[in-house]
């Protein structure tokens, strides 16, 4: 899922990697620390880790049984940015559309969060 937003790379990354936006694309509870191997776990009992963690372009954990990938693309000379989610090792192709209808949703509230700033 991937989605160009009209905001800056540093004003999505900050908020995706900040509180707010981790509540939204990891789950709530969740705090991640920027090293690999770090663990973390959400107010659902999620626990995973920090596989990757490259500042301003992306951030990849384990979810479960599942690998979660964020990453940021700068387009447009700066002014707007590609945000894209990838979720990897899902079971089963009704899985991989129920997770889709869920990234598009984070997508849309990542959105809105980010018009309203």
């Amino acid at each position: 899922m991937s989605r160009t937003l009209p905001h800056p790379a540093a004003a999505v990354w900050d908020f995706i990697s900040g509180p707010e936006g981790i509540a939204l694309w990891l789950g709530p509870g969740a705090v991640l620390i920027p090293e690999r191997g770090a663990p973390y776990r959400t107010a659902q009992g999620v626990t995973g880790e920090v596989r990757g963690h490259r500042p301003a372009e992306r951030i990849r954990v384990t979810h479960g049984t599942t690998t979660v990938q964020i990453a940021l693309a700068p387009a447009a000379a700066g002014a707007r940015t590609t945000l894209r989610f990838h979720q990897e090792h899902l079971a089963s192709a009704q899985e991989r559309e129920r997770q889709r209808a869920h990234w598009q949703q984070v997508m849309d509230q990542v959105a809105i969060a980010l018009d309203r700033r």
